[in-house]
């Protein structure tokens, strides 16, 4: 496409590839240098080959990455002086705890394409502030090949979601049509007006002129307001439908894509939908048409004088190659405000969630300066875009403002000719103007339009992930479980470069009975809680639920009978009944209050002035945190589990109260698998799993005192 049309040495280009997960920059790094010598990959499809954890990777880990990728590595140590010496583009080492790509090394300083931020340029000096002498060369080996890895996600795609718009978008296209008409036959008024009532005085003919024109003007004024109509209609259904559709499919991701990413990175890629609702409702039915107007007015220009025609025509050739010259600037300009904008968003958000904490350690000036950094990186993007917009601007008001001092001399030395009347010059002007709008409105939009693959590839993190497993197994048909709960040699690591968290994890729970799981802080408590509940996929073995392996059952299946409080639960806004009942609209108050009382929180509850429907905030700010823990616990008891996961689930309770609850618990005859550190949380434990100090193997389950072994 454009980046063919302008690559016209073939010379090999470096790309600009902004990670997207918190810790990938290592892995941005390798699809910028993969891309460079050839093997186009994107992030996406790098990311489910090779995903990485939140620990990021380390240099050991980013050569075997490339190994994988056929591609030979060679780590090196540099001093600031030696920089030219590195074979590049390089992986370099960057700030202790980050890698960035080195481009290129010139007399002003060094090129670096930053995952996090973009290209930028650095003197040598700013550069050695960052740089820590640790680079990575990378250079194709045996069986490296060219060619292209990318998972695009096609705008056909969402045609193919949008039933019914057929029929209002060809209702667009007709009324632009007629609009259209209308605007060529505008300036056959001037003319017939200066040629014919003018030099003949005729004022019957100028009367009928303009009863004639100006039906044809109400008419456009009609048209063009039933048009802006159905286009409102059309844009807001596109709009409410792709966006309940993407929604759909993000709920429906695993657990880990939430984890690895900001929220306000999130949230920036699902606001990608507009500029493509934008270009489906409106622009492309609206380049359709300009580009069809701009073949009939220049057809037009072309019948009254060819030799100004071209003139026109070459004006515009030239503003189209310098936009098409100046594309992937305007492009990686976008993607950087883009990209400056999420990083903003995430850091308000953080710090407002975080406000606690944050007025707790008198920090405010601290967040507030992080956030300015972050919201002038973000103005200073937008100005740099704007300045950008604003050269083409000049650029095209420069280049036609000369084409248009040009046809007019052109105009009036064939007037004085006699071979253009008054007239016919007025006309050719209109139709002129007509086209060169209409060109150059078109020559934007196909800019637009090329920029949507940004917008295509942001949306792609989202759309083209793979969805959990399971999750669109119908509950109707659910079998109900009775609770018994297998793990068989479970092996668990967040990445291919890490070391297992977890190892031959072997674990029999019979339905009914309480198992307790301990160990040091780290060892992988919750991760094996998250595996049991589907949440996390192992690396090796199987979980199985009463004998059956829970992929065959679908862990939304498998989920709708089991419950958990886990240690990052919130609570949303709302009353407590609604976060007790989870916002059922047909909730069963008799239950909830029973679940409210066997989880030591109804006396507390019905103390408040609206009891039931006192509301509290997104992250329950208005609850203490064992009254927050209480009502997740009451949540959790309301769906009538047959499993119930706690991982600390009563661990801000004091140590009567929670026996009081782990005594309500048992008289349940439900299946109990908590996490613990204290000793207190094991009281009527069944049986102890006890993850040992190595984080990784459990150790030989240690039984209480009168317990029987149920493991």
């Amino acid at each position: 496409m454009i980046e063919g049309l302008l690559d016209f040495g073939g010379r090999r280009r470096l790309p600009s590839i902004l990670q997207t997960e918190a810790a990938e920059c290592g892995l941005a790094c390798l699809a910028m240098i993969a891309s460079y010598h050839g093997h186009r990959i994107d992030l996406n499809t790098l990311r489910r080959r090779h995903p990485v954890s939140l620990r990021g990777v380390t240099l050991r880990g980013l050569i075997q990455l490339a190994s994988q990728l056929h591609l030979a590595s060679r780590p090196v140590r540099y001093e600031l002086e030696d920089i030219r010496e590195l074979t590049l583009p390089a992986i370099v080492h960057w700030d202790l705890n980050h890698f960035v790509v080195l481009k290129a090394v010139t007399a002003k300083g060094v090129v670096v394409h930053d995952p996090a931020t973009g290209v930028k340029t650095l003197t040598l000096e700013t550069a050695s502030k960052h740089l820590t002498g640790i680079a990575l060369e990378l250079s194709p080996a045996e069986g490296f090949a060219p060619k292209q890895e990318r998972a695009r996600l096609p705008f056909r795609v969402f045609w193919a979601q949008m039933p019914g718009m057929s029929s209002p978008l060809a209702q667009i296209f007709l009324l632009s049509v007629i609009l259209e008409l209308l605007v060529v036959a505008a300036p056959f008024y001037m003319q017939l007006t200066v040629d014919e009532v003018v030099a003949r005085g005729d004022t019957d003919l100028m009367l009928a002129l303009a009863l004639g024109f100006g039906l044809l003007m109400a008419i456009q004024v009609a048209t063009n307001a039933l048009r802006s109509h159905i286009m409102l209609v059309v844009q807001n259904a596109m709009h409410f439908q792709m966006g309940a559709r993407l929604f759909h499919h993000l709920l429906r991701l695993p657990l880990e894509f939430f984890e690895k990413r900001h929220i306000g990175d999130v949230l920036s890629r699902f606001n990608s939908l507009t500029p493509i609702r934008t270009a489906m409702a409106e622009g492309l039915v609206l380049a359709a048409i300009d580009g069809i107007m701009a073949l009939a007015t220049l057809a037009m220009i072309f019948v009254y004088s060819a030799q100004l025609a071209l003139v026109t025509l070459a004006a515009l050739l030239f503003y189209v190659v310098l936009r098409l010259v100046h594309y992937r600037r305007f492009r990686d300009l976008n993607e950087a405000k883009i990209q400056a904008d999420a990083q903003e968003n995430s850091n308000f958000i953080e710090t407002a969630r975080a406000i606690q904490t944050v007025k707790l350690f008198n920090r405010e000036s601290d967040r507030e300066a992080q956030w300015l950094n972050r919201y002038a990186d973000a103005v200073n993007a937008d100005i740099r875009l704007g300045r950008a917009q604003v050269q083409f601007q000049t650029m095209n008001r420069a280049i036609f403002g000369v084409e248009q001092i040009v046809t007019v001399y052109l105009a009036a030395m064939l007037a004085l000719d006699n071979l253009l009347t008054v007239g016919m010059i007025f006309a050719f002007m209109s139709y002129k103007q007509n086209f060169t709008t209409k060109a150059s409105t078109l020559v934007e939009k196909a800019i637009e339009f090329r920029l949507l693959d940004l917008h295509l590839e942001r949306l792609s993190d989202i759309a083209m992930n793979p969805l959990e497993r399971g999750h669109d197994r119908p509950l109707a048909y659910a079998q109900p479980i009775q609770g018994a709960l297998e793990l068989r040699n479970v092996s668990f690591r967040y990445a291919e470069t890490e070391r297992f968290v977890l190892e031959n994890v072997n674990l029999k729970v019979e339905a009914g009975k309480f198992i307790t799981i301990m160990g040091p802080s780290g060892g992988g408590k919750t991760t094996l809680l998250k595996i049991m509940l589907g949440l996390l996929e192992p690396t090796s073995g199987e979980v199985l639920v009463d004998g059956i392996p829970l992929q065959t059952i679908g862990v939304r299946v498998y989920r709708e009978q089991v419950a958990a409080v886990m240690q990052e639960d919130m609570l949303l806004s709302g009353s407590i009944a609604d976060n007790i009942c989870f916002f059922d609209p047909a909730f069963d108050q008799e239950r909830m209050v029973m679940c409210a009382q066997m989880a030591g929180v109804h006396e507390e509850v019905m103390s408040m002035p609206m009891a039931y429907n006192s509301l509290i905030g997104d992250m329950g700010s208005s609850l203490s945190g064992g009254q927050k823990q209480r009502v997740l616990l009451a949540r959790a008891l309301y769906k009538s589990p047959r499993i119930l996961f706690l991982d600390e689930g009563t661990a801000h309770l004091d140590v009567e109260k929670e026996k009081q609850i782990n005594e309500r618990l048992r008289r349940l005859a439900i299946t109990r698998i908590s996490v613990a550190h204290r000793p207190e949380m094991m009281h009527g434990t069944d049986s102890i799993l006890f993850i040992g100090q190595d984080h990784r193997r459990p150790d030989v389950p240690a039984q209480p005192e009168g317990q029987p072994d149920h493991d």
